[in-house]
């Protein structure tokens, strides 16, 4: 089932989710209705609460020739879609800067600056501990996502200066959640 995906002004964007204790077929539709979701919006990564809900899950998946050459060897380990479940970035490394879009801030997009290497422990949908190392385009995808739980947005990573620029977007987003 496609979920709406929730915009920036909604509380429940800024919540921290809550750690899944047990994958049950609720968690496991849940997976399904958000990547169904994801790709209806032709998005890369969708986190729960952009769907309204608070479980520590996020799904990405990264289309292998969106991927820098040189990264997609390093990632083709990792299948697409990825499913994170209570995901910790356990180490990261170099830095990368590029433009940045998020599905709750539709038609907003910034340059941001991310780790370029990550390591990442997380459940898989079949309840395995796994760990995965990632590059590019993949990592940036994982580092968003992960910030999602945490209640940190697109707009946190922004300069003072990209927010201005984007001011306008932001109140009339926000004035819309209000309004639902």
């Amino acid at each position: 089932m496609i979920l709406p995906i929730v915009t920036f002004g909604h509380d429940i964007l800024r919540q921290k989710a809550k750690p899944v204790a047990e994958i049950t077929n609720e968690v496991r539709q849940l997976i399904s209705d958000m990547l169904e979701s994801m790709y209806a919006a032709k998005g890369v990564g969708l986190a729960a609460e952009q769907v309204g809900r608070t479980e520590s899950v996020c799904v990405i998946d990264v289309p292998r020739d969106a991927e820098k050459e040189e990264c997609r060897e390093d990632n083709a380990a990792i299948p697409m879609p990825l499913v994170l479940i209570n995901p910790e970035i356990t180490a990261s490394e170099g830095t990368q800067r590029n433009e940045e879009g998020c599905l709750s801030f539709p038609e907003i997009g910034a340059p941001i600056t991310r780790a370029d290497k990550v390591t990442v422990d997380y459940t898989d949908r079949e309840g395995v501990r796994r760990t995965a190392t990632a590059r590019g385009l993949l990592s940036r995808a994982i580092q968003h996502e992960i910030d999602h739980l945490h209640g940190v947005l697109l707009v946190d990573k922004m300069s003072p200066i990209q927010k201005m620029s984007v001011a306008g977007q932001l109140k009339r987003l926000q004035k819309k959640a209000r309004a639902e």
